[in-house]
């Protein structure tokens, strides 16, 4: 009996800005082995051209952001499984979907699963690759509360079942948004940190990161915390970003974007249940931190 192979569909969005990191991220998942790989490219306000054979242009008129583009790209691709990974990042080795699979296979707990990070060309690991505090072994893997988004496989039910990316995030914090959900339907979620993908460290930040930095925290203690934990979960974010705070432009920026997380529509509420939120305290990373 031959049996059938597990078949994710994988989501690359783009802004046609990178063209040979785009290239390489599709060889690294056109290389895959042992599943069956739909690949889909979304073009983020522009329409995806050169593709290898046997991907598919996504195109998306507006650029709405990043993880409104993810969503825009899931129904295009076919597979119990889902991979998204940004198109300067790459898989290391062409067994990864293959034994992420695995995961899935042994535990139908598990509902997303987050690759290890490499930096690529001798660069510096970022802190934020590492989805829980203490972040000196990389390679150990682990049950974890929220993901960094640039490597990460969901099973489609699950993702349909949350609603997906929070669109209304634009950039940054979408994978402690989508972690929250995932878990307060019940489901793991895993830093697999025996499967390397590799990704460029970040160059220097602007002001929009420290604008959509304060304003989606916020957003995060508005959509899912009682008002106890809302504040210190907003407080602690705002203690530890300050040393960042170097320049009258980024201070201008995170004070922006405070205001607006707390004068804006930020998308429905979902409370966390309180299993839930003892379940994130077992982990070591309770949500006030």
């Amino acid at each position: 009996m031959i049996r059938e192979l597990p078949t994710f569909g994988c989501v690359v969005l783009t802004q046609g800005k990178r063209p040979d990191d785009l290239a390489a991220a599709l060889a690294s998942l056109l290389a895959q082995e042992g599943v069956r790989a739909d690949i889909g490219v979304v073009g983020n306000g522009w329409t995806p051209a050169g593709l290898p054979d046997g991907v598919r242009a996504i195109e998306r008129e507006v650029d709405d952001g990043i993880p409104g583009g993810r969503n825009f790209g899931v129904p295009y691709v076919e597979g119990e499984l889902l991979f998204f990974l940004d198109d300067d990042a790459r898989l290391a080795e062409p067994d990864a979907l293959a034994r992420i699979a695995e995961r899935f296979a042994e535990d139908r707990s598990v509902g997303m699963v987050q690759l290890r990070v490499d930096p690529r060309d001798g660069g510096r690991p970022e802190r934020e690759w590492v989805p829980r505090l203490r972040v000196a072994d990389r390679t150990r893997s682990g049950e974890v509360t929220h993901v960094w988004e640039g490597a990460v496989a969901i099973r489609r039910d699950v993702f349909t079942a949350v609603g997906g990316w929070p669109g209304e995030f634009r950039f940054v914090h979408e994978g402690v948004d989508l972690g929250w959900r995932v878990m307060d339907a019940g489901h793991r979620i895993l830093y697999a940190g025996d499967i390397a993908a590799s990704h460029p460290p970040y160059d220097a930040r602007n002001g929009w990161d420290y604008y959509f930095g304060a304003r989606n925290r916020v957003w995060l203690a508005r959509r899912h915390l009682a008002w106890p934990l809302a504040v210190p979960f907003v407080t602690s974010f705002a203690l530890r970003t300050v040393p960042r705070l170097d320049s009258p432009e980024k201070r201008r920026a995170a004070l922006r974007g405070y205001r607006d997380g707390i004068t804006q529509p930020c998308g429905p509420r979902r409370p966390l249940r309180r299993a839930t939120v003892g379940r994130m305290a077992r982990l070591g990373r309770p949500p006030v931190l």
